[in-house]
């Protein structure tokens, strides 16, 4: 599962081929033993948590970088390796 991008200790990742469980484009997000699930299209949380304060940050970078996101989705799905995306420190 490629790290796609990182920010504030949040590690965002995106397995290949992971349509079985969700089925709807989405990424992993990661932060210190915390690990959530959201859908790319609207930020929804679909499963796991993260703490409040990052949950917004992760929300947040989803909708500035959805269309990126879902590009990189399509690799993924697909077994490529998804491009690196900028985090909301960068």
């Amino acid at each position: 599962m490629p790290t796609i991008s990182m920010f504030y200790g949040i590690l965002i990742r995106m397995f290949f081929r992971d349509i079985e469980r969700h089925n709807l484009p989405h990424i992993h997000a990661d932060y210190q033993g915390y690990v959530a699930v959201y859908s790319i299209y609207d930020g929804k949380l679909l499963a796991g948590q993260l703490p409040s304060n990052k949950h917004k940050l992760v929300v947040a970078w989803i909708e500035i970088h959805k269309d990126d996101l879902l590009a990189d989705w399509e690799l993924a799905v697909n077994g490529k390796k998804p491009f690196p995306i900028k985090g909301l420190d960068q």
